[in-house]
């Protein structure tokens, strides 16, 4: 947390606002709309120690609750830059009907009434009466008692108002669940934190009958939603400092790959570089359209101290398992003049190293010729994906399955 300073609150929110747009352009109405509603007042109204400089921080995500048993993160403000582009993403038009699920500190369903004005209704979910507590009260001190609050798992959204124009999700997703197919307008719009193959990003999905196709896909991260299963991790070395992470419809079995990093090591580089703090998550995304192994690998301190396994980004970087071989991605500094550059290849273990260290590779390099390139992700409800779609990756989830499309070259 901040230390508190004697910068008054008004200046700090301008500064957040000011800090928004200077990230990437919005939509006039979220400008307006953020720049009129005080986001201290409502994360004070959860937790008072909220500091005014860490509720303005515009690339801050605020805990303002935690479980008084179990510690556990029970309400968390989003990162305001993140927020900003969820709600550009989701596009409320005054008097849409609005279902938020996760209610948090109330910010957000504050944000999306005031979008909607006093034609439109905002209902927002939560799983956890501690929560949906105190999202009541902060939205009733701040002057927005119309917004419904409804203590009920979001998976099961809230018939009794649908149908909704626009679904916002503000928690983890892992799936697309039924409920919110069936309430979602015709036409209308989902943003959602998704997660699969050990990325998440946050979609703006419109529905085109029995499917939904994104118009937006932004990286982030967000606290999972309770109740919804489907990811797995299991450790791959005997001390359990390397783990994977992947999804229940993969095939990939941890057994087959518990001494894979004994194993003789393959290095593969691209010259593909890049300089600090250029994002270089678009290859994760990659793969997962085009790679069925794709999944997550997290490597802890000891494992990389001692070499074992040293991915680009320790906690979370990209891999491709399949079978007994595993290849995940690496970085090393090309050149540091005149600015430090990193390249960036593939690291790989097992009989099929060379094939998996190739392969990967070959997304890097598809990222490379078209770095800003945004696929198509299309969602189809439950079984409806058509088979004539050869050399498409399924993703297939329990309410629905996913594709994820680039541009042919």
């Amino acid at each position: 947390m901040s230390i508190a300073t004697d910068t008054p609150a008004e200046e700090l929110h301008s500064r957040m606002i000011a800090a928004i747009n200077a990230h990437s352009p919005h939509r006039p109405r979220t400008i307006d709309t953020m720049s009129a509603i005080p986001r201290l007042e409502f994360l004070r109204e959860i937790n008072p120690d909220v500091t005014a400089e860490d509720a303005y921080n515009p690339e801050l995500a605020v805990i303002t609750l935690k479980h008084p048993d179990t510690g556990a993160t029970l309400s968390c403000s989003s990162v305001p830059t993140l927020v900003a582009t969820m709600l550009d993403q989701a596009d409320i038009q005054p008097g849409d009907r609005v279902l938020e699920i996760g209610s948090a500190t109330g910010i957000n369903a504050a944000y999306l009434a005031h979008l909607a004005g006093p034609d439109g209704e905002v209902t927002t979910l939560d799983i956890d009466p501690w929560v949906t507590d105190g999202t009541r009260r902060a939205l009733d001190a701040n002057g927005y008692t119309q917004v419904r609050v409804v203590t009920r798992d979001g998976a099961l959204g809230y018939a009794e108002a649908a149908p909704y124009d626009k679904i916002v999700v503000t928690v983890g997703a892992f799936d697309l669940a039924a409920a919110w197919w069936d309430q979602l307008a015709p036409g209308g719009r989902i943003v959602v934190p998704l997660r699969w193959r050990g990325q998440t990003r946050s979609l703006a999905l419109v529905r085109d009958r029995d499917r939904l196709v994104s118009e937006s896909v932004v990286l982030c991260g967000f606290v999972p939603m309770i109740g919804q299963e489907g990811e797995r991790s299991a450790a791959i070395d005997p001390d359990g400092t390397v783990h994977l992470y992947w999804d229940e419809d993969q095939a990939i079995n941890p057994a087959a790959l518990a001494e894979v990093l004994d194993q003789p090591k393959t290095e593969t580089w691209t010259d593909v570089t890049i300089v600090a703090e250029e994002p270089f998550d678009g290859i994760w995304l990659r793969m997962t359209a085009v790679e069925p192994g794709t999944c997550r690998i997290e490597a802890k301190p000891a494992a990389v101290a001692s070499g074992l396994c040293k991915p680009a980004i320790p906690v979370r970087s990209p891999a491709i398992a399949e079978g007994d071989s595993l290849a995940y991605f690496v970085l090393r500094i090309k050149s540091d003049a005149p600015q430090r550059r990193w390249e960036l290849g593939a690291a790989a273990h097992g009989p099929a190293s060379p094939q998996l260290a190739d392969r990967l590779c070959a997304q890097i390099r598809a990222w490379d010729a078209a770095r800003k390139e945004e696929p198509k992700v299309i969602a189809y409800r439950g079984g409806t994906l058509a088979d004539d779609q050869p050399g498409l990756v399924v993703i297939a989830k329990r309410d629905c399955s996913l594709t994820v499309e680039y541009p042919a070259r």
